[in-house]
């Protein structure tokens, strides 16, 4: 099975809180690290993959919430 990368992120932190919520949904995913680890704290670069089928529901699950433009 292949995997494809959903998401990257300047953060790992951020790539760990995609993933918990993708397994949370059932949708098996795995980060993968993109560079070195920061000495000031902010984190490292880091992808998030799903498998290919799994792809357009963790898209679904990671978009944000769509509001209304007519709302006052």
């Amino acid at each position: 099975m292949s995997w494809i990368t959903l998401r990257t992120t300047s953060r790992r932190w951020e790539a760990e809180l995609m993933c918990q919520l993708l397994t949370a949904h059932n949708i098996p995913a795995r980060i993968v690290d993109l560079g070195i680890t920061s000495y000031f704290g902010s984190g490292s670069p880091a992808a998030v993959q799903v498998h290919a089928q799994d792809q357009w529901a963790a898209l679904l699950l990671l978009s944000p919430i769509e509001t209304e433009e007519n709302e006052p």
